[in-house]
């Protein structure tokens, strides 16, 4: 059987996209050889930029959705999230299907989930999640994808996800915060940093058995998990705790 004729695309990709890009290719026009009539989303990823990251797509100056079938001597142009231009209406794929302000991470980043949750993000996060049951879980609960595996990103369920570019945790906060908008999100101390839950106000006297002697006698308001049953109250750690929260909000 002869093989299908061998035709070629060129692909430029803008901004932050290049980060995925080895350095030879960045900033300049890729030739994209193919075969038949592949779907322009799976020629990205080939190429080796994650769908969730692309914002806007034209092709030969024109808008065109993930299905499109890629044909020869097209010219395509990839753009990311907030790439400082201004789109008309209905040309960005944030705009048709806006990111939901909730999280599911990979297994690396709970010390980033645990800052999410501090300040009252709905953060999904547990070490023993596959890529698998994030993908998964991502598509049927409506959550972005936050990884450092730009493979995960790749699985074609995922509608709405960020690779993280710094391994620092602080950094990585600035980050999301940016790029999906949370500066007027934050609700400071409303989840359980243990296990996402929304945590209740409780009476003292529900708690007291389990409060520390010098905390029954100086503090009186206290809220608990309702799921893992953990207690809190706004101990030494709270100033420090309402000082992350002030840096967060101006930094990002």
């Amino acid at each position: 059987m002869s093989k299908l004729p061998e035709h070629a695309a060129t692909f430029r990709f803008y901004g932050v996209l290049n980060d995925f890009l080895r350095k030879h290719r960045k900033g300049k026009a890729i030739r994209y050889t193919f075969r038949g009539t592949p779907a322009i989303k799976d020629a990205i990823e080939a190429i080796g930029v994650p769908h969730p990251e692309v914002e806007v797509l034209l092709v030969n100056t024109k808008r065109v959705s993930f299905s499109y079938l890629l044909q020869p001597g097209d010219a395509v142009e990839v753009f990311p999230v907030r790439v400082g231009k201004d789109w008309p209406a209905g040309y960005t794929f944030g705009e048709q299907t806006p990111p939901p302000h909730r999280f599911i991470l990979d297994v690396h980043l709970g010390t980033l989930a645990k800052s999410m949750r501090l300040l009252g993000l709905d953060t999904l996060y547990q070490t023993d999640f596959s890529d698998k049951e994030i993908a998964g879980i991502a598509a049927d609960q409506q959550r972005v994808v936050l990884t450092r595996d730009v493979g995960l990103l790749k699985q074609k369920s995922i509608i709405w996800g960020y690779w993280l570019r710094s391994q620092h945790t602080g950094e990585q906060l600035e980050e999301v915060i940016r790029r999906f908008g949370l500066q007027d999100s934050f609700r400071p101390f409303k989840r359980c940093l243990a296990c996402n839950v929304p945590v209740q106000e409780v009476a003292k006297d529900a708690v007291i058995d389990e409060l520390p002697p010098k905390t029954r006698l100086y503090f009186h308001e206290f809220f608990r998990c309702p799921s893992c049953r953990r207690v809190y109250w706004k101990g030494s750690h709270y100033e420090r705790m309402l000082q992350f929260v002030e840096k967060v909000k101006q930094r990002g």
